[in-house]
């Protein structure tokens, strides 16, 4: 019971201080102008009608949007509801699997406390499209956090359930997930590789993957996914210039995402060398560095533009080597053997100082920076929001909407999410989903140039859009001589064409 109420309070700790560390918990940021749709999408298939291309072959990847669009029509529990349990269970498994990790690397609880009051700190991994920890329910960080209890399972001997796991999880965010495989799978081969019929496991699996890989390239099902990008694919998330580390990086940038494997491989010898090491660590940290080789031998693929290559984020999987040498760090400052303070000690000293370092940035970061609240289970009451209200009320679910391709920025959120409308072009979300198509490329490059600048639309260049992509609404501040549909504070909403 001792040790369930220490985890426990752990966890909210953890909790509290990495959502005020991210600003505060949001509903309908970020990714989740993509995951909200596709929700909406899987519960009422008559939304979304020409978005939908954007949407599906994403949302077909992953089994969570099905799952939660099942759980929200048979619990009846809003998707605000859902994608809050979420976010406290994607904290409540992070913590436990750190937790998991600590039991094993650490002799103090409080070191697993320090290491935990570390990764508060919430931050991005430097010039990559991946932060420690969002603000928000993001399957990315559940499938992490699912990833840290199948390390934490593999430290303690239990090798075929983490691997299991780290593949499930691939269920929730594939690409994330699909790291966790490498290194639980790499781990694994690497414990049983010293004994023959180990040996000979390795390499039957190894040759079954080999053929199933060769099988999916000669059937064709990757096509697409292998061709080079050209220059009309790129130009639709020319912005994006952290997909390409060899453009982007430059010498500080390569060393600082060295700069954890050094530490994970001096630690670990450090370690070993004072025998307090176990074999499955050996394999666990080999697996991790078997990350990081991964990543350097996909540069030269990415700088090939290889579609496949690209889509993946391979620099994702600095964040798995982060947080190792961030365990590894703690270690050495509160149970490494270079001063005679007392283990348990230190590490209260460290949690302690930790704990207030997150704090104070937690609350400048909150209520300085942003002055947010530290929960925000709704989208914020403002103009755009009852905007968005009354057209997800009051016009036809096929109905067909061009705002500011930029109003995510401007406004706060999708109109995707507030209002359940096709958008012409939400520049933001529909540039990142880009990505993984260059029919999506092509549509969001050809789109931007036909809009233009927004802000000196005229009405006769809005009736041309209106015929040529069948666009129902304008949605604008603007005052146009078009038939006014409805009014929040500033923005106006006109007809473009009857029946919308």
């Amino acid at each position: 019971m001792r040790t369930a109420l220490w985890l426990l309070l752990l966890a909210a700790a953890f909790g509290v201080l990495v959502t005020a560390n991210g600003a505060g918990y949001r509903y309908g940021v970020s990714d989740q102008a993509f995951y909200i749709p596709a929700i909406d999408l899987a519960q009422a298939p008559s939304l979304f009608p020409r978005d939908r291309v954007l949407l599906v072959p994403q949302a077909r990847l992953t089994a969570l949007d099905e799952a939660l669009a099942w759980l929200g029509t048979t619990s009846g529990l809003p998707l605000e509801s859902l994608f809050l349990l979420g976010y406290l269970l994607t904290a409540t498994l992070f913590a436990a699997g750190v937790a998991l990790i600590g039991d094993r690397l650490y002799v103090s609880r409080w070191s697993t406390a320090a290491l935990l009051m570390a990764l508060t700190l919430r931050h991005r991994i430097a010039r990559t499209g991946v932060n420690t920890f969002e603000s928000c329910f993001h399957p990315r960080v559940l499938t992490f956090a699912i990833g840290l209890l199948a390390v934490g399972l593999f430290l303690r001997g239990r090798r075929r359930v983490a691997v299991t796991l780290a593949a499930l999880s691939c269920l929730v965010h594939p690409t994330t997930g699909a790291w966790f495989v490498i290194w639980m799978t790499v781990a694994a081969a690497t414990q049983a590789w010293p004994s023959r019929a180990g040996r000979r496991l390795v390499i039957g699996a190894a040759l079954m993957a080999a053929a199933a890989g060769i099988g999916v390239i000669a059937s064709g099902a990757l096509s697409e996914r292998l061709a080079v990008m050209d220059a009309p694919w790129l130009a639709a998330f020319e912005s994006r210039d952290y997909l390409f580390p060899s453009d982007d990086w430059k010498i500080g940038t390569w060393i600082t995402h060295l700069l954890p494997s050094l530490v994970i491989i001096l630690v670990w010898q450090w370690r070993r060398r004072l025998g307090l090491t176990s074999p499955h660590e050996h394999a666990v940290v080999l697996g991790c560095l078997a990350l990081l080789l991964a990543f350097l031998a996909s540069v030269p693929l990415v700088d090939a533009r290889i579609a496949l290559a690209v889509q993946l984020q391979t620099s994702r999987v600095l964040w798995q080597l982060e947080l190792l040498a961030t365990a590894y760090v703690v270690w050495t400052i509160t149970e490494g053997p270079w001063s005679r303070i007392s283990i348990a000690r230190r590490g209260a000293v460290a949690a302690t100082l930790l704990a207030v370092l997150s704090v104070a940035r937690g609350y400048y970061i909150l209520r300085v920076e942003h002055d947010h609240r530290l929960v925000a289970v709704h989208l914020p009451a403002s103009d755009w929001q009852r905007m968005g209200d009354w057209m997800a009320s009051n016009t036809a679910p096929h109905a067909h909407v061009l705002a500011d391709p930029d109003h995510v920025w401007s406004y706060g959120s999708s109109l995707r999410v507030s209002a359940r409308r096709d958008v012409m072009l939400e520049g933001v979300k529909d540039a990142a989903i880009a990505i993984y198509s260059r029919d999506s490329a092509l549509r969001v490059t050809e789109r931007r140039a036909a809009i233009g600048n927004f802000h000196a639309l005229t009405e006769a260049r809005a009736a041309a859009l209106a015929d040529t992509y069948a666009l129902d609404y304008l949605l604008t501040e603007q005052s146009l001589r078009l038939p006014l549909v409805h009014t929040e504070g500033a923005l106006k909403l006109y007809r473009l064409r009857p029946g919308g």
